[in-house]
């Protein structure tokens, strides 16, 4: 049975973004079996990697860094062997050059740009928490069937500035333009959460399921 790693390196939302891939294979009508791991020879060999994250930048950064051999494993499925990628929320974050909460922390560096506090301005709340639009910046297999007016669920304060043009897969606006999500090559990665989209986050992570990067 092929294989979806769910990265555990203390910083995710583990088991409802598991419960949420079962019923999106489900109804991609494929058999996956959804492994919550942090061993590196799982994560190296895996068919696909997920990883979530949840809380201050430096932190998950520093708890990626934290189990051995993790990253390189990592990097082996992802960028070596090319296993389909999806991050999610501080997960996506982690894929920039560094992050600038509380100081500047390297990232993977994987899409280059950096992640900084939004600045909505008067009358918006930080974080940002609740149903927004999606837009979306070009056609890709993991946004695919969505509808005509996509709404997805948010809660952070900070996101990815100054990715290149062609790295940006779909944006939101809250007082200003927010990357909502980013892909490259056989990488893709929210700032929403999918598996609290309801109905459209399960459509985004079947898509994910589905998809196979040339």
């Amino acid at each position: 049975m092929k294989m979806i790693a769910l990265i555990d390196y203390g910083s995710g939302n583990l088991h409802s973004a598991a419960r949420a891939l079962r019923v999106a294979a489900n109804n991609a009508k494929k058999t996956r079996e959804i492994r919550i791991t942090s061993d590196p020879d799982a994560i190296a060999n895996a068919d696909r990697i997920v990883l979530p994250g949840v809380g201050h930048y430096a932190d998950c950064a520093a708890n990626l860094r934290s189990h051995d051999g993790l990253i390189e494993a990592l990097t082996e499925a992802v960028q070596t062997k090319g296993a389909p990628f999806l991050g999610i929320c501080v997960g996506q974050q982690l894929l920039a050059t560094r992050g600038l909460e509380d100081g500047e922390t390297t990232g993977l560096g994987w899409i280059p740009g950096d992640v900084d506090r939004i600045t909505p301005g008067p009358g918006y709340r930080i974080p940002h928490m609740g149903w927004n639009q999606l837009d979306i910046a070009r056609p890709h297999p993991v946004l695919a069937n969505l509808g005509d007016d996509p709404h997805v669920y948010f809660t952070h304060s900070y996101a990815y500035r100054n990715p290149a043009e062609t790295d940006i897969a779909a944006t939101t606006t809250y007082g200003e333009p927010i990357i909502a999500a980013v892909a490259r090559d056989n990488v893709f990665a929210t700032q929403f959460h999918p598996e609290k989209s309801q109905k459209l986050g399960l459509q985004i992570l079947s898509n994910f399921v589905l998809w196979n990067p040339s």
